[in-house]
């Protein structure tokens, strides 16, 4: 007589201490292909994973594609990658323009800009077009989950993942439950994160999570004490380095997060609490409107070339 097929329910009986990502999650959807989604593909073709992502059209496909061959360059100029490791990367990536091949997807996560509208009808098209057993994260720093999911129809799968950029780079991810979300949801979903290499973090919805809430005030007091006079921007980021074991100061990690997106994170944290230390600075805003973005766009409270490395003013 024929052996019958294990069923999946046997296998997870027989093996319970296996993660539930080992099996179930190897091909990853994504929509969005900015700074964060390129990070996120890069992040999850490196182990092994199939990516699948979302663009809006044909021309944004193709700089998300450009984009990340230029992340791969500048790691193969730094011998942190060869030839061979982008070809295998980008292989495993595969940029759409067709949001419903995403259905096929075993995990699915959005990484558009932080807009509540935009991010909302999102997670409803996600909702009605993936099986009931995919999950679905949302990439949000500073908006309610919660809000954003109302009028899913199936709540208990929508999660927050707040990842730091770059991605690649950065060792966490704060796993955000919404009102709705459920245990397995979470179970599920802090196994995978941890299974590409990160140390995830358990939040309950709140405005701005930890690192978010934690860092703005640091960021709109150091613009603050430029605006005022007190120093110049070499001097505030070398005193911060030095004193506090930075990396970078505080005025290049708010070139590097994106002068516009900090300052929509400072808007929304400061409408949601009412707190005056995340009122954005009004120097803030003036790059923001002179386009001066950061990094990004070459220009923020220091200037970068090409490849975003910071120009020593002589």
């Amino acid at each position: 007589m024929q052996d019958q097929p294990i069923s999946l329910k046997e296998l997870e009986d027989e093996m319970p201490m296996a993660p539930q990502s080992d099996f179930r999650i190897e091909f990853v959807g994504l929509v969005g292909g900015g700074v964060m989604g390129r990070g996120l593909a890069q992040t999850l073709s490196s182990n092994g994973l199939n990516v699948l992502l979302v663009e809006k059209n044909e021309d944004r496909a193709q700089e998300c594609l450009a984009g990340l061959a230029e992340n791969m360059d500048r790691e193969i100029q730094r011998w942190a990658m060869t030839e061979g490791e982008k070809r295998a990367l980008l292989s495993r990536i595969k940029v759409i323009t067709d949001i419903n091949e995403i259905a096929g997807t075993d995990f699915v996560m959005e990484v558009v800009d932080e807009q509540f509208e935009l991010k909302q009808d999102l997670l409803v098209k996600l909702d009605r077009l993936c099986p009931k057993t995919t999950i679905i994260a949302s990439n949000t720093s500073t908006l309610s989950l919660t809000k954003i999911a109302k009028p899913v129809q199936t709540p208990d799968r929508i999660i927050g993942l707040h990842f730091a950029n770059p991605v690649p780079k950065t060792p966490l991810c704060e796993i955000v439950r919404a009102f709705h979300t459920s245990d397995a949801t979470f179970k599920r979903t802090r196994e995978f994160i941890q299974s590409i290499g990160k140390t995830t973090v358990e939040v309950y919805e709140y405005p701005g999570f930890i690192t978010t809430r934690v860092i703005i005030p640091m960021l709109n007091e150091a613009m603050n004490v430029l605006m005022e006079g007190v120093a110049s921007t070499d001097d505030i980021d070398t005193a911060m380095r030095l004193a506090y074991n930075m990396p970078m100061g505080p005025l290049e990690l708010a070139d590097s997060m994106g002068l516009e997106e900090l300052l929509a994170w400072m808007e929304s944290m400061f409408r949601e609490l009412g707190d005056s230390k995340y009122r954005p600075c009004p120097l803030l805003r003036r790059k923001v409107r002179e386009q001066k973005y950061g990094k990004k766009s070459g220009e923020g409270f220091f200037r970068y070339d090409e490849s975003g490395k910071r120009i020593t003013e002589n």
